[in-house]
């Protein structure tokens, strides 16, 4: 813990900002949802997955989104390099929104969640079907995998092997 003086403590303004170790253990999962970790960012990266979208088409796609949030998600999103705006108007200003190659990085793990989510929800809709493997029709499952030895990798194996 931080060693304050009585004199700082009594200070109003008084700010403590984290010594450098405390920021360097930062998990990669914080720092992941640091950049995209609420409900509709998630949900505007699914939306455009299909392909790119206008302000208004967002809107339309996601019942319940106010403008104004619509429009921090988007610019954040676009500062943190998830997505890209396009201008198609210049009077007044008008763009189209597409994910980066980061963002459809992120859908990846987006599926992989929603999958995860649908496993665990109230059987009888369609909607919550998990993701099957065309040819058989079995759900599938997500696993680490390595490209060089071109094996699948236990969690066991990945957890011990994760850089720092």
């Amino acid at each position: 813990m931080d060693s304050v003086t009585p004199t700082q403590a009594a200070s109003p303004t008084m700010v403590v900002v984290p010594e450098e170790s405390e920021q360097a253990g930062v998990s990669p999962l914080a720092a992941a949802l640091e950049r995209v970790g609420d409900r509709w960012s998630f949900l505007l990266v699914e939306t455009l997955l299909d392909g790119s979208r206008r302000f208004n088409e967002l809107i339309e796609q996601m019942p319940g989104l106010a403008p104004n949030i619509l429009t921090d998600r988007l610019r954040r999103l676009e500062r943190d390099g998830i997505l890209r705006a396009t201008p198609y108007s210049k009077r007044p200003p008008r763009m189209e929104y597409a994910l980066t190659a980061d963002g459809r990085d992120l859908a990846g793990a987006l599926r992989l969640l929603a999958d995860w989510g649908a496993r665990r929800s109230p059987a009888g809709t369609e909607l919550h079907d998990p993701i099957r493997h065309a040819s058989c029709g079995t759900p599938l499952e997500a696993r680490w995998y390595c490209p060089t030895c071109a094996i699948a990798v236990s969690d066991h194996d990945a957890a011990e092997n994760r850089a720092v």
